[in-house]
């Protein structure tokens, strides 16, 4: 039965209901000055939720403060109390929420919801919830409450099939966005279709040097490259490509912070330094009489003093550390 758009007042189906005001006790010190129809519709919800009752009326009643004010976690819980107590059409329960969505898609309530029902419906629904998040995320990609619950979709009810392209997409359209790296790392390492890290790892290198080559000031696929060896350390050093690239990307930009922090932790952890790397600092020891004389690990500390003044403290900190056998 379709209603017109009123207040709770005029339904006819809550002619028997006696509102309940909200209680900000005798003396508020600053009461909140609520428009009318919203104290309207939560003076009559507080009725029907103190009543325990669960019925369509009720639930009618959740809609209309929702839409007044979607963030309430009491009408929410309620709502789905009745959902649950009426046996309702959860699908049509999800067209409702996620044009909610649409308008709020920074919600907490919200995107609980959303998780809820999808729980409810189980693994048929993945792809329509990779469908909804990627609509969210064609508007901000970095919508922390999409990402959240994409992660949660692909590991409890699947859909990982075409992830790892999307990933490909997002990186394509902004290879900046450190939210699709994040996704990535997720897809290579608990994706069950793809075989692991150990499987993935050789292209994805290959992948992300491409990516630093292209935009060495990016720090994301830095901190990517240095995940694919989460843990691995003495392959992180055996691997020629990651000193490789940190060099080939010195040789432009000897300044480049990423570069040289990379090329500090693998001297730390035993890289043995190729001549290309010595003769590539060898302009900028030279250079500064501090520097002189000062083994490798130790002049990429001072470089880091002076080309990242904001971490000028941790790398006096660190150069502090260094063992001398570095050189």
């Amino acid at each position: 039965m379709e209603h017109a758009k009123s207040g709770p007042s005029s339904w006819p189906e809550l002619a028997d209901v006696v509102p309940v005001p909200q209680d900000d006790g005798p003396s508020p010190v600053v009461p909140i000055a609520y428009r009318n129809d919203f104290r309207e519709v939560m003076d009559y919800f507080r009725a029907l939720y103190f009543a325990g009752e669960r019925s369509p009326r009720a639930l009618r009643l959740t809609s209309e403060a929702i839409e007044l004010n979607p963030g309430n976690y009491t009408v929410w819980h309620f709502r789905r109390l009745i959902l649950e107590a009426l046996g309702s059409d959860l699908l049509e329960e999800r067209d409702f929420v996620e044009k909610i969505a649409e308008c709020n898609p920074k919600n907490y309530q919200i995107w609980h919801h959303k998780r809820w029902l999808a729980e409810k419906l189980g693994p048929g629904v993945a792809n329509k919830e990779h469908e909804f998040t990627m609509k969210i995320l064609a508007i901000d990609a970095k919508n922390y409450h999409a990402w959240s619950h994409r992660q949660w979709v692909l590991q409890t009810l699947g859909g990982w099939e075409s992830e790892l392209q999307y990933c490909n997409q997002l990186l394509e359209e902004d290879v900046f966005n450190n939210s699709a790296w994040n996704q990535r790392y997720l897809v290579i390492t608990r994706s069950p279709l793809l075989g692991g890290l150990t499987v993935m790892r050789d292209s994805e290198v290959d992948y992300t040097i491409e990516s630093i080559v292209a935009n060495p000031q990016n720090e994301s696929p830095w901190r990517y490259l240095k995940g694919l060896y989460k843990g691995e350390n003495n392959l992180l050093v055996a691997d020629e490509r990651i000193s490789d690239v940190c060099v080939k990307v010195l040789k432009n930009d000897w300044s480049c912070v990423f570069a040289l922090s990379l090329l500090l932790d693998l001297l730390r952890l035993g890289l043995q330094p190729s001549d290309e790397l010595k003769v590539t600092l060898e302009p900028t020891r030279n250079s500064d009489p501090e520097m002189a004389g000062a083994d490798l690990a130790t002049t990429i500390c001072c470089i880091l003093q002076k080309c990242d003044p904001l971490r000028v403290n941790y790398w006096s900190w660190y150069k502090t550390t260094l063992s001398s056998h570095i050189s």
